[in-house]
């Protein structure tokens, strides 16, 4: 996880974009109008919304924070909205949710486009008019409450195929802040990395260096799938192994695969070639090449990678056996 104790002008950096949010950050903070953050994964949605919270009038109050695709959806509603005892077997007591604790701050609902059409309703009426009903409770419960959404995912496409409710999309995004990936604000790589080896050299109690300029160069030049995270979780990797060998092979990666999708096959005035069969053939390589950088960004972890892609665990398996992606032999894992 991106580390909440960046400094603003480190989470800003000098990419136009970024600085575009920034100067937008304290009017929007002054006011209690929900924002909508989106951006792909890893790009720091949570440090801007812990942002907008410190910077706000109810900064003294509590930042709640539900991960939406963490929570199965049987028991999002009792978690959300909590519930009175003898609701149902096992209900021994009373049991505040998520929006009363959050009640004078700020409740940030991570990846909500993962709400079911059923817990999305109950969003909107608390959004309409700040009420809720806890399970089992008879009468509703006001609270104060500012909400602040983020997800990785396109939420107007959401809505278009009827997996999100248009009136809930309306409610969330009256302010929305789309943050840019990594790979769209190189000039500001230095700087992370310069922040998390004097991070992880404090926390590990280490003395790892400096990366070298030709590292730091790869740094820059690389892609960045998994965006601040994964170059997070590589420095972090450095510091502990104290070896540039350790994480520039990651970084060779790219320029490796990108190399053999871009040949191409020799063509003459003779030659008699299959236009079908190499455009499918090119597609199913670079589909294997998106597969495992987000595998990569993602620890190997393949719950989360068929999240990230937007696709069915199942969906995932079957394109690792189609493709023939194997866990690398350098101590990493499927999980």
């Amino acid at each position: 996880m991106v580390d909440p104790r960046l400094s603003e002008d480190l989470v800003f950096g000098r990419s136009p974009a970024m600085r575009g949010i920034q100067s937008r950050l304290r009017a929007l903070a002054r006011s209690n109008v929900p924002v909508l953050i989106q951006g792909e994964s890893g790009t720091g949605k949570e440090v801007l919304a812990r942002l907008i919270h410190a910077c706000s009038e109810v900064h003294a109050g509590p930042f709640v924070k539900i991960s939406c695709p963490a929570i199965p959806s049987g028991l999002f509603e009792s978690e959300l909205f909590g519930y009175e005892r003898g609701a149902f077997t096992g209900a021994n007591s009373n049991r505040l949710g998520r929006v009363s604790l959050a009640n004078g701050g700020t409740l940030f609902l991570d990846e909500i486009a993962e709400l079911n059409l059923g817990l999305q309703a109950k969003l909107l009426q608390l959004l309409q008019d700040g009420r809720f009903c806890p399970i089992g409770a008879r009468e509703e419960k006001s609270v104060e409450v500012r909400i602040i959404c983020a997800t990785n995912r396109n939420l107007e496409a959401a809505v278009a195929d009827g997996a999100f409710r248009q009136d809930l999309f309306y409610r969330i995004n009256v302010v929305s802040l789309l943050l840019p990936p990594l790979r769209h604000r190189k000039e500001d790589v230095p700087e992370f990395v310069r922040h998390f080896i004097d991070l992880y050299n404090s926390e590990f109690n280490c003395s790892a260096k400096s990366l070298s300029k030709q590292l730091l160069g790869l740094f820059q030049e690389y892609h960045w799938p998994g965006n601040i995270r994964q170059l997070e979780n590589l420095v972090k990797r450095y510091v502990i192994l104290e070896s540039e060998e350790a994480i520039s092979a990651d970084l060779l990666v790219k320029s490796e695969t990108t190399h053999t999708f871009a040949e191409l096959p020799e063509v003459t005035r003779s030659a008699s070639i299959s236009l079908k069969k190499i455009t499918k053939g090119m597609v199913r390589e670079f589909e294997r090449q998106i597969i495992i950088k987000m595998l990569q960004a993602h620890g190997w972890n393949r719950v989360e990678t068929a999240r990230a892609l937007n696709i069915s665990y199942r969906a995932l398996l079957y394109k690792l056996k189609d493709c023939q992606v194997l866990a690398p032999q350098n101590g990493a894992a499927y999980r």
